[in-house]
């Protein structure tokens, strides 16, 4: 008998980009998180006593044979005063794997990390030099397997102001905040499927318009270009648990 071969990573198919890829379903017929639920005090109730739920992604299709690794991310939400809103990151374009994509900041659980919280704070701290000491964890969320089989932990807290990113260059292209509000609403959430060699692949995206700001020459901050972070993959599959998890 033959040996199946393992899919093709997505990144890896001719010419493959995300966000060509049509979209087969949006679900504005879910209803989004309440804002009375995204609070800090609501979020650390939810933790401290969580309802029963299920999350709805928990593996990809294996793309390798390679051993499963633990790894670790953290989910910072940021506590500003319109709300709390998401820290993530866009990966360096001359990274050799999800180069470019949006991601939290995270990697894999050294030895000598204690376990996935620690693991999390220090990738953060490694990647784009966020202080712990503005870092409270909250919780985990379940792990979510990558098709690149790691094996990955979601580890949640809130992070509050007063830190300055210094992303670092070899890993990290840029650092960006999205309101917790908007990616608990599952109207931007959007179903994609691709068939590739007789598999199909099926992803969630959350594409998040950026406003950008430009400085006049009178130092008074304009309204400038907008652009596009495509959250989808991995990260969008872990928000969408998030979201399970806040409405159950």
């Amino acid at each position: 008998m033959c040996a199946m071969s393992t899919p093709t990573p997505l990144s890896k198919l001719p010419n493959f980009d995300p966000r060509q890829v049509p979209v087969t379903g949006i679900d504005a017929h879910l209803p989004p998180v309440p804002a009375e639920a995204l609070t800090l005090p609501a979020l650390r109730r939810r933790f401290q006593a969580p309802p029963p739920w299920q999350p709805e992604l928990r593996q990809e299709p294996r793309f390798t044979d390679r051993v499963p690794a633990a790894a670790a991310v953290l989910v910072p939400l940021v506590d500003r005063p319109q709300g709390l809103s998401v820290l993530l990151t866009e990966r360096s374009g001359n990274l050799s794997t999800h180069s470019g994509q949006v991601a939290f900041p995270g990697g894999k659980v050294d030895p000598e990390d204690a376990d996935a919280v620690a693991a999390a704070l220090r990738e953060a701290e490694e990647e784009v030099d966020l202080s712990r000491r503005f870092v409270d964890v909250l919780g985990q969320l379940p792990v979510y397997v990558t098709g690149t089989q790691f094996i990955v932990t979601p580890v949640v807290a809130v992070v509050q102001p007063g830190f300055v990113l210094r992303p670092n260059p070899r890993e990290v292209a840029h650092a960006f905040e999205v309101p917790l509000a908007w990616l608990m609403n599952p109207a931007h959430h959007r179903r994609h499927r691709l068939t590739w060699e007789g598999q199909a692949r099926e992803w969630f995206s959350m594409p998040y318009v950026e406003p950008l700001s430009v400085v006049a020459g009178s130092g008074e901050s304009l309204p400038g270009a907008a652009v596009e972070r495509f959250i989808w993959g991995a990260t969008a599959g872990m928000l969408r648990n998030f979201y399970r998890f806040l409405s159950a």
